[in-house]
């Protein structure tokens, strides 16, 4: 421990160079130490279970970067951290504020993940929201699925004013598509669109797209996020933030907008801080300036594209200071980037799982045991120094920083200052997106249909159908129809998923369904004999046989008679004949002989007349 502590003051940093982490407790000796910001760019990793202490690091450390003139952005999935950073922002620093809080649901501010994405960096974006998405729902994701989700991304990037919204709209609205996909560049894309897509049945197209609408359609239907990722211009610029080291706060509470919602704006805004920071190499490496992202219970937001930025981002100055509470929480391909990268390992006391695979990264110093027997506040660490890791030692974290170190909270005028410059009205944002969407609202909440926006002079020329024309505009809604994409009016509010018509496609459609059905007449009802409660009591049961009878007798009287056969005429000298020639031959009936010229009759036989 001494010689690591020469080092760390052998060559004087700059000034503002350190920020500081901990003290020793080696022998009690109490020597506050901190890292460089050329060993910052490793990444710093603090684990512990909760309640330990990694929060009160974090916010030390961010504290210090943004008194120290830093650009710094926030990703708190809880809301407490972001909303204590604020209290701590000096007044010179309040103008570089860009506080993202999405429960402000009356002032959105405008994040479009989609837009300005260069030709090369179209497949990061993809990848990172699918990566999202299949994160959210692990265990009913399918091939399919993606297969489907991925390309319908790729086409709306190469679509110029597309957000998240047109992934709903390009599966269903037919008009639309062929609008998007008559702008793809990608002859891969386009030729699933134009080749495969347009050409799947009905039925297998609606089961294609089902899971979809299913699992994206529940973020978008939420107007709290709608509204934010709905806005085709985003009012944050990425790269500006960091090549003018500016303060990112994103306050993604989830016992305020969700799990779920939290997760997807987080996983979104790290791709997009990677994508800016790789779009830094315009600038020679020398010039770009170091920008710090802290992710508080970064496992929320630790998707496949999490491990590339732990990978690249250092040469690009994006570094990262991340925390968690146990390693099961780390997916299989996040966890070896973590570990392989990180060069800082803060560790706070863990459970017996976490302490048999840490043991081997503080081994041979401390043990399983002790790493499940830190008292709170205290850590084992290993630090970058120079470079080059550190043995692991012990030390003892410090104490939050005082909000009395400040004569007054900028935090009102923060939040004031973020709403005037990032963020619209909620009324504004939602009327463009409703427009957007094909579904025009006046300010009164119903449609203006067609005939209203005709000017009053053509309005004159044309006769009135009646009195009650005006009421019938009322609650009016225009949309385009499903099958050959004209406007057409409604009387509902469309939702944008069950299909409108026009009166000349919902006609064709009612006649080709009506040819294809076999009208069947339906059978004569029975009329079957009724009889009375008090009726049935009185009478013996015998009644109800005679009765029966009577009417059966009465139906067979009224049943048409068959015609009666005519009888043959008969023979009579050709029968009295035979029958004498029998009678008289009887007696000299023998076996082998011959009867009146009849033949002999064998067992069997029959005699006709």
């Amino acid at each position: 421990m001494p010689e690591e502590k020469e080092n760390l003051t052998a060559n004087p940093p700059k000034k503002n160079d350190i920020v500081f982490l901990a003290e020793t407790n080696f022998r009690n000796k109490k020597t506050k130490f901190g890292i460089k910001s050329d060993d910052r760019r490793r990444h710093t990793y603090l684990i512990g279970k909760t309640g330990m202490g990694k929060s009160t690091v974090m916010e030390n450390m961010i504290i210090q970067d943004i008194r120290n003139g830093n650009g710094v952005a926030l990703v708190d999935p809880h809301g407490d951290f972001a909303e204590n950073i604020l209290d701590f922002v000096p007044s010179n620093r309040v103008n570089d504020v860009v506080y993202l809080n999405p429960a402000d649901f009356e002032y959105p501010i405008a994040f479009n993940v989609m837009e300005s994405v260069s030709q090369e960096h179209k497949h990061l974006i993809a990848s990172g929201l699918v990566g999202v998405f299949k994160k959210l729902w692990a265990d009913s994701w399918g091939p399919r699925l993606e297969y489907v989700l991925r390309n319908t991304i790729l086409a709306l990037l190469d679509y110029p004013g597309s957000t998240l919204l047109g992934v709903m709209r390009v599966l269903v609205d037919k008009s639309y598509r062929a609008k998007v996909v008559e702008k793809i560049k990608d002859p891969v894309v386009k030729s699933f669109w134009v080749e495969e897509y347009s050409k799947y049945p009905q039925q297998f197209q609606a089961e294609a797209i089902a899971p979809i609408q299913n699992k994206v359609g529940q973020f978008l239907s939420t107007a709290l996020i709608r509204n934010i990722v709905g806005q085709v211009k985003s009012t944050i610029d990425l790269r500006d933030i960091m090549d003018n080291q500016k303060i990112l706060i994103m306050n993604l509470s989830k016992g305020r907008i969700g799990e779920d919602s939290s997760a997807l704006l987080g996983a979104m805004m790290i791709t997009k801080i990677q994508l800016a920071a790789m779009s830094r190499i315009d600038t020679p490496e020398e010039k770009r300036k170091d920008f710090y992202l802290y992710v508080d219970e970064f496992q929320n937001f630790a998707t496949e594209s999490f491990a590339n930025i732990l990978s690249e981002a250092r040469k690009y100055r994006l570094d990262l200071i991340i925390g968690h509470q146990y390693i099961e929480q780390l997916d299989e391909t996040v966890q070896p980037a973590v570990f392989g990268n990180v060069g800082t390992i803060m560790c706070f006391r863990v459970g017996a799982t976490d302490a048999e695979f840490l043991a081997k990264e503080f081994a041979p110093y401390f043990t399983e045991e002790d790493l499940v027997n830190l008292a709170k506040y205290n850590i084992y660490m290993k630090l970058m120094i120079n470079g080059v890791a550190s043995n692991p030692f012990s030390a003892t974290t410090l104490p939050p920083l005082s909000t009395a170190d400040h004569q007054t909270s900028n935090k009102e005028k923060i939040i004031k200052v973020s709403r005037e410059r990032y963020s619209k009205p909620r009324e504004v944002v939602e009327d463009k997106i409703t427009r957007w969407s094909g579904v025009e609202i006046n300010k009164a909440g119903t449609t203006e249909s067609p005939s209203q926006l005709v000017s009053s002079s053509d309005r004159k020329s044309k006769p009135r159908k009646g009195s009650g024309s005006d009421d019938r505009k009322k609650n009016v809604y225009t949309a385009n129809c499903y099958e050959c994409g004209k406007p057409t009016e409604v009387t509902f509010k469309p939702d944008g998923v069950r299909p409108i018509y026009c009166q000349s496609c919902f006609q064709k459609i009612k006649e080709n369904l009506i040819r294809g059905k076999i009208v069947e007449a339906e059978p004569e009802a029975i009329n079957e004999p009724e009889i009375s409660l008090s009726e049935a009591l009185t009478k013996k049961p015998v009644t109800f046989g005679q009765e029966l009878k009577k009417q059966d007798q009465d139906s067979e009287n009224r049943r048409p008679l068959s015609p009666t056969p005519q009888p043959r005429a008969l023979n009579s000298e050709n029968l009295q004949e035979n029958t004498t020639n029998a009678s008289n031959n009887q007696q000299n009936r023998g076996e082998g002989q011959k009867i009146g010229g009849l033949k002999d009759l064998s067992p069997g036989e029959v005699v006709k007349f």
